[in-house]
């Protein structure tokens, strides 16, 4: 096991860390912006170490301050945490250089997963189903119209280097097409300086639906099952649950396979999400690998009982995973509540500014993983969340009246939080009876 780690990333996933490596006997040594210089987990590293300014750019984005800070604080290896440089390649590939380890995937096997053009055909070779869509890149409109006439309307163009639903349109015809390709290479060039994009059908009415995997060096692969990401806002999770409440065990146990069948094709090792649509016929397609630990990944922690970035460290560090298949039960049902500092009643504006007031709920199943405090700052420079809130309960029926109550005990003020949204889909009739999709948000509480 590594005696000293550097974790580059802040906020709630640099607390989660920390305490993972601690109850390891591992120091932790964090980076910070000039905005985090105050932050309370901040202080229970075991070193800390200001990068620049509070712009991401600046600091928590600058791989060469980020190496300079490593090598100062004298660390054998690099937590990315998500977000942020957690999937990009090109750090892996300078951490490799440097003589640190990364604590996540090899740099080739997230060039070839990180590129969704490449990930289709790894999961085609892996014998996992894919969306129906172009072979690779598209060229231009013309190609990209063609390709929809042959698999139907509705079509989605994808960036091939995208995430978080950005160089993402839905077109239903040839006119609406001309547009979303242009919309979406546009955006694309503009987000991640690659204008690839590729077409795809879009399923109607799926469930978002991802399997937890972790991968040693010894070829061991072992899936913590599936968690359930339907409840989104333009691409953006919001409430996750596990299980899928909708899958059939066949279904379930071959999705898993599914996701383990793909990671080791790409000779993945550590942590991975391999993130799958389900339609009403609970037929599957694979879409992507996120490449990192997930935010949402406590949901596993939960009906596993493992501790996935333990096992991220441990798996970084050279160990085996001492596990069998048959070894890792699910039990009961958790959900997760993402509070944003946002305003739902204003179109979840960002919501920044001095929390004065925060209680947190607690009892029974209940978990907070968060980094704020009464007091604390929300910055306008990051993401806007500041808390999860997970519930373990039985049954979906408990674990839902559980989380409604937790949500109603939380006080987070003065500023606007997604509480009452979240509560409010929490009540509804659709929700409730697991007949949900991807759009229920947009289409059900507008």
């Amino acid at each position: 096991m590594f005696s000293r780690i550097l974790i580059a990333n802040r906020g709630e996933i640099a607390l989660r860390i920390i305490r993972a490596c601690h109850e390891l006997g591992v120091e932790a040594v964090v980076v910070f912006s000039q905005a985090d210089k105050d932050a309370e987990y901040v202080k229970l590293a075991d070193e800390a170490i200001c990068i620049g300014p509070p712009a991401a750019a600046q600091s928590y984005l600058n791989i060469p301050r980020i190496i300079s800070a490593a090598e100062i604080a004298d660390v054998e290896a690099i937590h990315p945490g998500y977000g942020f440089l957690a999937e990009n390649a090109h750090f892996a590939e300078i951490c490799r250089e440097c003589g640190i380890t990364f604590i996540g995937p090899s740099p080739e096997a997230m060039y070839r997963l990180g590129d969704k053009v490449s990930a289709r055909e790894i999961a085609r070779n892996a014998r996992v189903p894919v969306v129906p869509g172009s072979d690779g890149e598209i060229a231009d409109e013309n190609e990209a119209i063609k390709i929809a006439n042959k698999i139907g309307y509705p079509v989605i163009i994808k960036a091939a280097a995208g995430g978080g639903g950005r160089g993402m349109r839905v077109a239903h015809n040839d006119i609406s097409l001309h547009g979303a390709f242009a919309a979406a290479r546009a955006e694309a060039e503009a987000a991640f300086k690659n204008g690839t994009l590729y077409i795809e059908k879009y399923i109607l009415q799926p469930r978002h639906v991802e399997v937890q995997v972790l991968a040693d060096k010894a070829s061991n692969a072992l899936h913590f099952y599936e968690r359930d990401c339907t409840i989104q806002r333009r691409h953006q999770k919001l409430i996750e649950e596990s299980p899928c409440p909708v899958l059939d065990e066949a279904t379930r146990e071959e999705l898993c396979k599914a996701a383990l069948r793909l990671v080791q094709e790409a000779e993945y090792v550590n942590a991975a999400t391999v993130e799958f649509l389900l339609d009403r016929d609970k037929n599957f397609y694979f879409i992507e690998v996120n490449a990192r630990i997930q935010v949402e990944h406590p949901v596993t922690e939960m009906v596993t009982g493992h501790d996935l970035i333990k096992w991220q460290l441990k798996i970084a560090a050279g160990q085996t995973l001492d596990l069998r298949q048959k070894d890792i039960t699910h039990n009961g049902v958790a959900l997760e509540c993402r509070i944003n500092a946002e305003d739902p009643r204003r179109n979840y504006a960002p919501c920044p500014g001095t929390i004065t007031k925060f209680i947190a709920p607690g009892g029974m199943g209940v978990r907070v993983d968060t980094h704020v405090h009464q007091g604390c700052v929300v910055s306008p420079y990051y993401d806007s969340m500041i808390a999860k809130l997970i519930v373990h309960q039985r049954t979906r029926e408990e674990a839902i009246a559980t989380m409604k109550r937790a949500l109603r005990e939380f006080r987070i003020e003065p500023i606007k939080t997604t509480i009452p949204a979240c509560l409010e889909i929490l009540s509804h009739h659709l929700f409730i009876k697991s007949d949900v999709d991807t759009s229920f948000i947009e289409q059900k509480m507008g």
